[in-house]
């Protein structure tokens, strides 16, 4: 298997489930006559990031981590939404510049050296395939994982299936 297609087909999975997650959302908010910005805001607990954040964030982690696993140039994205259509629109975004990668753009990623931001003054270098598998996918799935905890803690009706994005 190439390591772009260990890789970009992933984030694709969790990236499209999260686009359905959040229509359920917004639908659960119109049904159920919740303001959005109430699930938007929404936390697991006092010191978790937002809902909206989490979103934000495996964006982040999936276009970052395939810009830093090619030495392509890493894209900054202003985290500026607040209502669902705009986190809808940064998924559809994401999910367009991820599947523009090239399979022969990642050819050699697994060995070679990628340097990131830890912490607002440090940086940590590690090979391409520990990069993946250490930080760019546990970071991805945790911050996926907690929004539709958060979602499901709200009463939204989703489940394992949502999160998989398995009809």
């Amino acid at each position: 298997m190439s390591f772009h297609d260990a890789s970009v087909p992933a984030f694709l999975q969790i990236l499209n489930s999260l686009t359905g997650i959040l229509d359920k959302a917004e639908a659960h908010c119109a049904a159920k006559n919740i303001k959005p910005e109430v699930l938007l805001g929404a936390r697991l607990y006092p010191d978790m990031l937002p809902f909206s954040k989490q979103i934000q964030l495996v964006c982040d982690f999936a276009a970052k981590g395939c810009a830093r696993l090619t030495h392509s140039e890493v894209p900054a994205v202003p985290d500026t939404e607040t209502t669902f259509g705009e986190l809808k629109a940064r998924l559809a975004k994401t999910i367009d510049y991820v599947k523009a990668f090239k399979p022969a753009q990642f050819e050699g990623g697994d060995t070679r050296d990628v340097s990131f931001p830890v912490g607002p003054s440090n940086t940590m270098t590690m090979k391409g395939q520990q990069f993946l598998n250490n930080f760019a996918f546990p970071n991805f799935y945790f911050h996926a994982a907690t929004a539709h905890g958060i979602l499901r803690h709200n009463g939204v009706e989703i489940g394992k299936k949502d999160f998989l994005g398995v009809k």
